[in-house]
């Protein structure tokens, strides 16, 4: 169901129609038809129109508008498609209109490489061993083997009473029983898993409790993950008016788009009232130009204050510089020909981020960042919240890739944590697959493990969950073996000779019972277990 799920959600991504165009020597559509998606062929023309999906992997040939990718690479910000620029099946169009050219239809595409990826790496994946159903395997035969031999002894070798052999025969069958080995492992999985869902903390079968105690490593996608996954403003810089002038300005001219960063500086402008525009243009790839009681007002670009002849001095391009090297979005505010300000964004550092990476290394897990971000932002990321080692601007078949590659000398388990349908390669491949409950449904049906609510920390409180659970397997198995130990020889007679004492078979009945009650009781405790990472918090 697992693999099912989470195809059929992939598949669902890919449009089923597209509008093929016929262009004049101008590029001008002549002509337009809907068409089935498999009905197109490589170099056929197609209009996107804002708010479609982008039908095939192709190259711009008209157009230009911002496109979201962060299926592909799961960053929150939408980047400017123009004339030779590469889009993808898949992707959404927002605000412009698009002709491209198909290069890649049908099976070739990234997001059907994405489907394949998946659907192997499930695949592939190894079951895990039961150990303690394995030791019931040998265990029965085992004991009833002995069981004849005693009676044999007894009968054939002492001299007993036929009576008193088959009473020796009968306690040991009963007193072995083996429900205390076959109760050791499920009753604390059902209590463990139970425990860690209160704890919003997702676990969805057994085996995942015993890889995940495991791990070696632990790789972390960013955005969405590390970070919050949108952007926010940080820095408000105002030249000749107040802060909240500034912001005001800047959410009024923003507050018609749906960008990202847009919703991110009106979401700042919070209770404060904006004033209306006119004249309202969204600039591709530079930024918003509109007039605010008869004056122009640009919000965008060092580009955007060129195209309108604005002069940026040079404190400001100082300024712009150093937040620019900060890995900041930047966005200039200007007014009638002036610039009056500036404003920074950036993808903030979820506040448990970096505690989950120094509790992961306490316990001697090694750290990835696989993102695909450029370089400079993730290497800032990594080391704001102490990440060992970065893989910057991959696609998702480089993450699987990764993974693979750690795992290759099988000496290392992997965990993974991602929230996007870029990271659904990667959940599955890992031996442990954390999705993070406020991504996509694709990365949720992908992961072995759903962190409720995007709290990171759980990612460790997941695997101390599992290690805590596998010791009281542990403990429960070496509760049985002991009982075993000691009663199998007294059942059989041992102590007869000595002191006389006989274990009737209603005796060794009650003994079995205590021992399955033991191993219920022992394995209830963990209704009681808290992380250390949660009472550490708390």
């Amino acid at each position: 169901k697992k693999t099912s799920d989470s195809i059929r959600e992939l598949i669902g991504l890919q449009p089923t129609v597209a509008t093929m165009v016929e262009l004049d020597e101008n590029n001008e559509v002549i002509s337009q038809k809907e068409v089935q998606i498999a009905e197109i062929n490589l170099e056929d023309k197609l209009l996107v129109k804002p708010g479609d999906k982008i039908p095939v992997d192709g190259k711009v040939v008209g157009g230009e508008s911002y496109v979201d990718e962060s299926m592909i690479n799961g960053e929150p910000i939408p980047k400017v498609k123009k004339d030779g620029e590469e889009v993808f099946a898949g992707t959404i169009n927002q605000d412009g209109v698009l002709i491209i050219s198909a290069l890649k239809i049908g099976s070739e595409t990234v997001l059907s490489n994405i489907i394949r990826l998946v659907e192997k790496a499930q695949s592939s994946r190894p079951p895990v061993q039961k150990f303690a159903n394995t030791i019931v395997t040998y265990f029965i035969p085992v004991i009833l083997t002995i069981a004849i031999i005693v009676f044999c002894i007894w009968y054939f070798i002492l001299g007993a009473t036929l009576l008193f052999s088959l009473t020796c025969l009968i306690s040991i069958l009963v007193v072995a029983c083996p429900c205390a080995l076959g109760l050791a492992t499920p009753t604390a999985v059902t209590v463990g898993v139970g425990r860690a869902a209160e704890f919003g903390i997702l676990i969805k079968n057994g085996d995942t409790l015993e890889n995940a105690g495991q791990i070696d490593v632990a790789a972390f996608d960013k955005t969405g993950t590390i970070t919050e996954g949108k952007p926010e403003v940080d820095d408000v810089i105002a030249y000749g008016i107040d802060e909240n002038e500034l912001i005001t300005l800047a959410a009024s001219v923003e507050q018609n788009s749906n960008h990202p960063i847009a919703k991110a500086i009106v979401r700042k402008a919070g209770g404060l009232e904006l004033l209306n525009t006119v004249d309202f243009e969204n600039v591709t790839g530079k930024g918003i130009k509109a007039e605010i009681d008869g004056k122009t007002v640009l919000a965008g670009n060092k580009a955007l204050m060129q195209s309108n002849d604005v002069e940026i001095s040079e404190d400001i391009l100082s300024t712009f510089d150093d937040l620019e090297n900060q890995s900041k979005t930047i966005i200039l505010l200007a007014v009638d020909d002036a610039v009056c300000g500036i404003l920074s964004l950036s993808d903030k550092v979820k506040p448990n981020s970096k505690r989950t990476i120094e509790e992961l290394h306490k316990m001697d897990i090694e750290t990835y960042m696989l993102t695909g971000d450029n370089e400079s932002t993730a290497l800032s990321v990594a080391g704001d919240v102490g990440i060992d080692n970065v893989e910057a601007g991959i696609l998702p078949e480089n993450k699987l890739d990764i993974v693979h590659n750690i795992q290759s000398n099988g000496t290392k388990k992997v965990l993974f944590t991602g929230d996007g349908i870029n990271d659904a390669p990667a959940l599955t491949q890992a031996d442990i697959g954390v999705a993070m409950g406020n991504g996509t449904d694709i990365a949720m049906e992908s992961g072995d493990i759903v962190v409720m609510e995007g709290d990171l920390e759980n990612v460790v409180a997941a695997v101390q969950f599992s290690q805590k659970v596998m010791r009281r397997i542990k403990e429960n198995i070496f509760w049985a073996f002991a009982y075993n130990s000691i009663l199998i020889p007294v059942a059989a007679g041992v102590l007869y000779p000595t002191f006389g004492i006989m274990f009737r078979p209603e005796f060794a009945g009650l003994a079995m019972a205590l021992s399955s009650v033991t191993v219920i009781s022992l394995s209830l405790l963990l209704k009681r277990y808290v992380p250390p990472i949660k009472r550490a918090k708390n």
